[in-house]
């Protein structure tokens, strides 16, 4: 729990409680900033002062605790070797270093004797594809990283006890108006256990999302109490999740048995919901069935309308989904009968304007719309804000799922009469600028202003600073070094690292990888062909060299395990000054890194770009292709990659500074502060309300 609110929160838990008799005379509080500025992170002001009035053997103790949370926060925690001893120093020309293998390879008559006659597989020539020196022969090599005022410093702030900042956690995310990452999700769930006892009666006042809200009624389950519900489909995802199955239930799960106290109080909320709405087990039907052989519903006769709901599963009771009605209606030409019907649902009929508007239906469709903003949530509101305004300039459609897999396509649908849409643009800003909250004075750091609003955080993997799709921020360096790391589980597995580089026209392809060592402008480190103990490769790039104004780095799966089968993957980026050297890996010049997950064969996490004012910036894209089973290259997906990456470039991506002027135009200056930007400054008044990328999602309104 304490890991988990560093990594998240960057706020280290101390309990009031306890001996505030310095042992040391702060010397163990100085000596933990000392390790942490070696990884580029730092004790606040405020945390300082705090450990330095704990004894020096509790410091000691907590300051392994939080190295070893950081240094797992940038990828510091495992060996970073490269193929190359010298890199980026000495790296060969690349037929120059094939030709060298093939001549030691048949120069050795062991070597030779190994290759078989007819076939020449350059991947099984000796010396290629493993480590030829030692991690400490690596360092031996490379000086110590001088540091620059630059260098990346991230302050660790001081929190409350563990019991209070997982309370706070806890809330924030179960109130959370967007969906989570897996990863958040996970937290949820065992940040909900670990509060159940102390905090039982502070839960958020609204759950609005559906997964987060299964994540607390396991915990209502487990304590026997009654559970959050007004859809049979809440029961369902309960149920996945209690059998450690696929909570969105886009996958199905081989459902658990369930003791007679937890299938009494299952079937009493599924008593609860309407039959109205018993047209959603259809959606699901297979899951249904295999639900009521776990629960036996015919035990219970007291909850006769969860009886129905398995009748509805196994086709004995007839039932008409919603959306099933509007498709008959819409099928049929009865557009004002569907608009009808959808007004009962405002978010499902805000979702579908932009279809309704094209299929015609009068002035009915807009003036169902005006009524609905007031009743669908703020999530629906910014979505629809984000969609309408790209119709007005139109771009390649991209269309992403969950896990991050996505396509781009030309948007050949009809345009929209330009005097309903602006109408329609307006209605939505006035309705979210009236449920804004009152924040005061609102102080916003530029460079946050470019940031993505949090719409979904299932496709971002949390890490070290993420930021939505769609998001752009500046690049601060002269160097740029893209890194992977992986450890294979069971199988021999390839990663490579890779960047694809293109002209404006998103054309003219060069590329880096194994096939192609260096360019004028970048350099790779070298092929590392499996990971039993971990590998890494890095790809430098001289950014004011750079011959091509996009630069998309990529990671492919060559052969064996996906990224979430990999006992560990990552990637990351650092920046560097040109004087600097020190080693391949160096923690304090990381800005980026995350986790790789997925099924998809392909990895495209940022793409980076030069602007018309010769500034470079990063644009965030957490995106995965299907590639092939096997041997993927960047030379095989370039025309993919180009077209799907110019998609998310040219989109017009509702961003923070959006509802900054709204925020600034509802409310005056005075009274209370609150600070928006990417990460805390130290000279805030005291009592600032402040908003980083971690909490970001608590700007989204109800």
């Amino acid at each position: 729990m304490e890991d988990l609110i560093i990594a998240r929160r960057l706020r280290v838990p101390v309990d009031d409680a306890g001996d505030d008799t310095p042992g040391w005379d702060g010397v163990a509080a100085r000596q933990l900033d000392a390790a942490l500025l070696s990884v580029g992170f730092t004790c606040s002001p405020a945390l300082l002062d705090r450990l330095a009035r704990l004894p020096g053997e509790q410091v000691i103790d907590l300051g392994v605790r939080v190295l070893a949370v950081v240094r797992r926060l940038v990828g510091d925690h495992v060996e970073h070797n490269a193929y190359f001893i010298d890199f980026p120093k000495n790296v060969p020309d690349t037929l120059e270093f094939w030709a060298g293998l093939l001549r030691e390879a048949m120069l050795d008559p062991v070597a030779a004797a190994r290759l078989q006659p007819g076939i020449l597989n350059l991947l099984d020539l000796p010396r290629y594809g493993s480590y030829q020196h030692t991690y400490a022969d690596l360092l031996a090599a490379h000086a110590e990283l001088i540091p620059l005022a630059r260098d990346r410093v991230t302050v660790l702030e001081l929190g409350g006890s563990l019991r209070d900042e997982a309370r706070e956690l806890y809330l924030s995310l179960a109130g959370s108006e967007i969906p989570l990452a897996a990863e958040d999700l996970a937290a949820l769930r065992a940040l909900a256990a670990f509060c159940a006892d102390f905090c039982a009666d502070d839960q958020p006042e609204h759950v609005p999302v559906r997964e987060n809200r299964a994540a607390i009624n396991e915990v209502r389950l487990a304590a026997g109490q009654p559970l959050l519900v007004d859809t049979v489909t809440d029961v369902l995802r309960l149920a996945a999740l209690c059998s450690d199955g696929d909570v969105t239930l886009a996958t199905p799960t081989r459902l658990r048995s369930f003791r007679r106290a937890e299938r009494r109080i299952l079937l009493a909320a599924l008593d609860t919901v309407p039959a109205a709405k018993h047209g959603d087990v259809l959606r699901h039907r297979e899951q249904w069935k295999r639900l009521g052989e776990r629960l036996h519903p015919h035990e219970y006769p007291q909850f006769p309308r969860a009886a129905q709901v398995f009748d509805v599963a196994r086709g004995v009771r007839k039932a008409v989904s919603f959306g099933g009605r509007i498709e008959a209606a819409l099928a049929a030409g009865r557009t004002e009968e569907a608009v009808s019907l959808l007004e009962h649902t405002p978010g499902a009929l805000l979702r579908r304007l932009d279809h309704l508007l094209r299929v015609g239906g009068g002035s009915a469709v807009p003036e169902a719309a005006e009524r609905s903003v007031t009743r669908a949530s703020g999530r629906v509101l910014l979505s629809l804000r984000e969609h309408l305004q790209n119709r007005l300039a139109p771009v390649n459609r991209v269309f992403t799922n969950r896990y991050g897999r996505a396509w781009a396509t030309p948007d050949t649908r009809a345009s929209l009469d330009e005097e309903p849409l602006n109408r329609t643009l307006a209605i939505l800003d006035e309705e979210i600028s009236r449920r804004l909250p009152d924040l005061g004075e609102v102080i916003a750091d530029p460079a946050v202003l470019d940031v993505a609003l949090p719409l979904s955080g299932k496709a971002v993997a949390p890490g070290l600073g993420m930021l939505p799709r769609g998001s752009l921020s500046p690049v601060d360096g002269e160097l740029l070094r893209f890194f992977v790391h992986w450890r294979q589980r069971e199988r021999r597995t390839d990663y490579d690292l890779s960047a694809l580089m293109l002209d404006p026209t998103y054309d003219n392809p060069t590329h880096i990888s194994w096939t192609s060592y260096a360019n004028d402008f970048a350099t790779y480190s070298g092929d590392l062909t499996e990971a039993p103990d971990g590998a890494s490769e890095f790809i430098d790039v001289r950014l004011a060299h750079a011959t091509k104004p996009i630069i998309i780095p990529q990671v492919d799966i060559y052969a064996g395990e996906r990224f979430d089968e990999a006992a560990e993957a990552f990637f990351g980026y650092m920046t560097r000054d040109a004087a600097q050297e020190g080693r391949p890996f160096e923690p304090r010049t990381v800005r980026m890194k995350s986790d790789l997950r997925g099924s998809g064969r392909i990895a495209l996490p940022l793409v980076f770009l030069r602007g018309d004012d010769d500034v470079w910036r990063v644009k965030w894209l957490h995106l995965y292709l299907s590639g092939h089973p096997a041997f993927n290259q960047v030379e095989g997906n370039r025309v993919t990659t180009s077209l799907l990456v110019r998609s998310i470039v040219e989109r017009d991506y509702l961003r923070v500074g959006y509802l900054v002027d709204l925020l600034r135009a509802k409310f005056s200056t005075g009274g209370h502060v609150t600070y928006i930007g990417l990460e805390t400054p130290a000279d805030l008044p005291e009592g600032t309300r402040v908003y980083t990328p971690a909490t970001l999602h608590e700007l989204i309104p109800a």
